[in-house]
């Protein structure tokens, strides 16, 4: 299914020359995944602490695009400039799931939606990503198969927070599009653990 990670490519070829430029610096792919999950912190601190104000809503958007620059740059110099490490492979898959809890559960006291959903969309998107690193065990590629993953995800939440941040009403709207996104994670929980089955190899002993 189409995802906003296929233009991921597209993204890395723009961010190129800024990674050379970060690496001939001293810049290690560990202190960009650690700054994106400081980011990601310290937005929702930010969100909780002043939940009546809008305008901290309109910041997401913008914290979701450097996140999503920053996880960029992390693989990119990880693969293409030898900074690839075992602690570095575990700071990448913590600190997405972390960053997303971070920036997305202050969002279930912000919005006038049940905490439940928001919650849940979070839990998915947890699962959804051990679905997709669950492949490499059974000898699969690492999935990122949409429709649901974290950039499509990133870009949703994004223009939810900015819908919200300028005043538009949140009822009923909000809610239904939060049932949507649900139902989506859902599905990309079933379509990467269907795909890793697919392409991975026999490890029965």
């Amino acid at each position: 299914m189409a995802s906003v990670y296929d233009l991921k490519p597209a993204f890395q070829r723009l961010l190129r020359p800024a990674v050379g430029a970060l690496a001939r610096a001293g810049v290690t792919a560990n202190q960009v995944t650690i700054a994106a999950l400081m980011l990601s912190v310290a937005t929702g601190g930010a969100l909780l602490a002043g939940p009546e104000r809008r305008w901290v809503l309109l910041l997401v958007p913008m914290v979701l695009f450097i996140r999503m620059a920053l996880n960029a740059v992390d693989g990119m110099l990880a693969r293409e400039h030898g900074m690839k490490s075992r602690l570095g492979a575990v700071l990448n898959e913590l600190g997405d799931v972390l960053s997303d809890s971070a920036l997305y559960l202050p969002l279930a006291v912000v919005w006038a939606v049940p905490a439940w959903i928001v919650v849940a969309i979070v839990l998915a998107a947890v699962i959804g990503e051990m679905a997709g690193v669950v492949a490499i065990q059974i000898g699969a590629e690492r999935r990122y198969d949409g429709p649901m993953g974290k950039s499509d995800r990133a870009a949703v939440f994004g223009l939810l927070c900015i819908l919200v941040g300028l005043g538009v009403p949140q009822q009923p709207w909000l809610v239904w599009v939060l049932y949507g996104v649900l139902a989506l994670s859902c599905l990309t929980i079933l379509n990467r653990a269907r795909r890793a089955l697919a392409n991975g190899v026999d490890v029965s002993v």
